[in-house]
């Protein structure tokens, strides 16, 4: 195999600070390269100089054997490099076809034909996304599977992904990685990021892994195992502080006061009937399928979506009746939601962490008219950074230019300081290093030791026996089975979630 693309001493830099610094990096035709580190050591910074999102500060970029200078992602598309983004970047008010085609349009076209090449060309690639919908009307997921569908459709040689399963079902990761696969005896030569460990072992024929912006370690994936990969990201093996250890030497929490009580809650077809209890200083891990109500019912419960008008069910907070048209009232009583998607609804991405932080207090029943002092908002959020370990390159930074794992601590932040008397977190830790992950974990414990009632959504079954006190688990829109995280296990999890 020869070199395809060749990094030389490459550096970075940011307001004078590097986000990478003397890296070496090469990828040989039809090889799968796997690139892993922290939040915040370097990996899209990385992968965005190959797309021609950014620019070298210094060092050299050898594409084919030749000097390359990719001056934006269009100049590395006609070199043969496309990238699939953590954010997707999709039209919204176009469908999915048009979007597949953008930039590659005939002088006239049909959109008949337009959208019966597109099912074609998707279902080829095992993706079942209608061609004619609106892409504002997607879920994450099929997003993604577009964003996926574009870049083959471009004929790259080069293909750089950066968390492509993130929002992914097992079902259609099944697909992503076969289709990997098929790509790479295509002879294209792919780069892929993800945090996903398993995925990069099962996948790549190498790994890189960076550590503050330097590679901490490059070889054979074969010489790699998962806790030589995690010593080389944190510097130290995590091993005893993750989910199976986790689960392992943890005792479950009793039951405190009863916090919430549903009973029949129901929402058209997406939650039917359904009832459980939470209840204080106790962690509850909710878990299900895609399809399953689990988020649903949670957004109702925080006043996001509002339940069926007749019928619709009872939802009681601290015995008192409660039914939340927004999510104002339901924060002020106490309830605070953590969502799953931080990139749409989470933050304010051209504020500051300080501006995004402070916002949160506004929903607490602060007046609106009331002058914020920035000495304040600025205190407020060095508190919370030091608690949360969120690195950004200065306490004023926008929370765009930080890296996914310190945007997810920003969202909690948010959140942790309206005081909740119970949060629930969705997803708490996709997209987020194996280091952030170990400090989120502690986090939400913290919050469940000073009584606060904590609910954990996770569609990753480590995660919910690693956490959870007790664990609920949803399918087709009800709650189906109740048990207690000391004898529950993953097969019986997911023999709850799918039969």
């Amino acid at each position: 195999m020869t070199i395809l693309l060749e990094l030389k001493k490459a550096t970075k830099d940011f307001r004078g600070v590097p986000a990478i610094k003397d890296v070496d990096f090469t990828l040989e035709y039809g090889e799968i390269h796997a690139i892993l580190g922290e939040n915040g050591a370097g990996k899209s910074t990385l992968t965005k100089i190959l797309a021609g999102v950014y620019q070298l500060s210094a060092g050299e970029l050898l594409f084919d054997g030749k000097p390359a200078l990719l001056a934006s992602p269009a100049d590395a598309l006609r070199q043969g490099i496309a990238m699939v983004f953590q954010e997707t970047n999709l039209v919204p008010a176009m469908t999915v076809a048009q979007n597949i085609y953008l930039g590659d349009e005939k002088l006239f076209n049909r959109l008949r034909g337009l959208y019966i090449q597109a099912q074609r060309f998707l279902l080829s690639l095992n993706f079942y996304v209608d061609p004619m919908a609106l892409v504002s009307s997607l879920g994450a997921g099929k997003k993604q599977m577009v964003e996926i569908a574009r870049a083959v459709h471009h004929k790259a040689r080069l293909m750089i992904f950066d968390e492509p399963t993130a929002t992914l079902t097992p079902e259609e990761k099944f697909h992503f990685f076969n289709l990997i696969r098929r790509l790479k005896r295509d002879g294209i030569s792919i780069i892929f990021i993800s945090h996903a460990l398993e995925e990069a072992l099962e996948l790549s024929d190498r790994i890189t892994v960076l550590r503050d912006g330097k590679v901490a370690a490059s070889d054979l994936t074969s010489n790699f195992d998962r806790d030589r990969i995690i010593q080389a990201m944190v510097g130290r093996s995590l091993s005893g502080e993750l989910y199976g250890a986790e689960a392992k030497n943890r005792v479950p929490r009793g039951y405190g006061e009863k916090v919430l009580s549903i009973q029949n809650l129901s929402m058209g077809t997406v939650v039917r009937n359904t009832s459980f209890s939470v209840f204080a200083g106790q962690i509850t891990g909710l878990f299900g399928l895609v399809g399953s109500g689990r988020t649903e019912t949670m957004k109702i419960v925080s006043g996001v979506l509002k339940r069926d008008f007749f019928h619709g069910g009872t939802i009681r907070f601290y015995e008192k009746q409660v039914r939340y048209r927004t999510p104002r009232p339901a924060v002020i009583d106490g309830i605070v939601y953590v969502t799953e998607d931080r990139k749409v609804e989470g933050f304010f991405e051209t504020m500051s962490i300080s501006e995004n932080i402070q916002l949160g207090t506004l929903a607490i029943g602060v007046n609106p008219f009331s002058v914020v002092s920035l000495a304040e908002a600025r205190q407020l959020a060095k508190q919370w950074t030091d608690r949360l370990a969120i690195k950004a390159i200065d306490p004023d930074a926008k929370v765009i230019e930080l890296s996914g794992g310190n945007q997810q601590k920003v969202v909690i932040a948010k959140s942790a300081v309206q005081k909740p008397k119970m949060i629930i977190f969705d997803e708490p830790t996709r997209g987020v290093d194996v280091g952030s992950i170990v400090e989120i974990h502690r986090f939400i414990n913290e919050l469940a030791n000073t009584g606060i009632a904590v609910i954990v959504i996770s569609s990753y079954l480590p995660e919910i026996l690693a956490l959870s006190d007790r664990i609920l688990v949803a399918r087709q829109g009800r709650i189906v089975e109740e048990m207690d995280s000391r004898t529950a296990t993953e097969q019986r999890i997911m023999y709850a979630a799918v039969h």
